[in-house]
């Protein structure tokens, strides 16, 4: 089995080793005051629509949300942290002239939850571009991620698009990490929820950061109401979508960046 390495809070090298690795922990990450106020805000919209993702693939003992933004404006702190786009900068901007979020997920796994099923997150893109890395994902420990109740499973080296059937268990690790910790892994990554063994619930934000040209996982415009993003300030707007790639793709009447002719 080969361990997720965990190294200090520099962009570079946290790159450097996500794109060798493909998953990388960087530890204590997120202020706990910041932590605290996300899953405050998270805790009523977990209770009150968070079964309503239940199927085989997402678990039948697993709360999740979307829409993120609109729930906890705290959230963009860890959202638009600096340490995590400086990694999506290193690591997407080679390939694009601007990256957005692709989806942003809370996730509480309850009492019981078995492990899911693995997966890479970029399969649902047609295509792949040999050398390309479509997306990064930061996966934000809400709570402590243990062994005993769901740590992420991970697959180190599994960006190679070894087929995921041919995976032996022995090499799926888990993401053991301390709340405020992120773990990084690439789009290509095999990886999936663990089983929580444990009689209390754990919680994680995932949150995808994909290139600028590619189609966003989540419909950001049609999720998050229009009055809400635009309170958010500049580099949180353009995080959500609302910025073009280069001069024609994505313009709009406004758009500062673009090359608008539509008028």
């Amino acid at each position: 089995m080969t361990e997720i390495q965990r190294l200090t809070p520099e962009a570079d090298q946290v790159a450097e080793v996500l794109l060798q690795d493909g998953g990388v922990i960087v530890e204590r990450v997120i202020p706990e005051p910041v932590l605290d106020q996300v899953l405050a805000d998270f805790r009523a919209p977990f209770d009150e629509q968070g079964l309503k993702f239940t199927n085989d693939f997402n678990g039948y003992k697993t709360r999740r949300l979307s829409g993120i933004l609109g729930i906890s404006r705290q959230a963009a702190d860890i959202l638009a942290h600096p340490l995590v786009l400086a990694v999506a900068d290193k690591v997407l901007k080679p390939n694009c002239e601007t990256y957005r979020i692709g989806s942003s997920t809370g996730i509480e796994i309850m009492p019981g939850e078995g492990n899911q099923v693995l997966h890479r997150d970029d399969d649902f893109y047609p295509i792949r571009i040999p050398g390309v890395a479509f997306q990064i994902s930061a996966m934000v420990a809400m709570t402590d991620f243990t062994m005993q109740n769901g740590a992420t499973r991970v697959v180190p080296g599994s960006h190679d698009l070894r087929p995921i059937g041919d995976i032996p268990a022995a090499d799926v690790t888990q993401a053991e990490m301390p709340r405020g910790s992120v773990l990084f892994y690439l789009g290509a990554t095999v990886h999936a929820g663990g089983h929580n063994g444990t009689d209390v619930p754990r919680v994680g934000l995932i949150t995808t950061y994909s290139l600028g040209w590619l189609r966003q996982e989540e419909n950001h415009y049609l999720t998050l109401p229009r009055d809400v993003a635009e309170s958010y300030p500049d580099p949180v707007r353009r995080l959500i979508g609302y910025q073009s790639h280069g001069p024609y793709l994505g313009v709009y009447p406004g758009d500062p960046d673009g090359n608008w002719w539509g008028a």
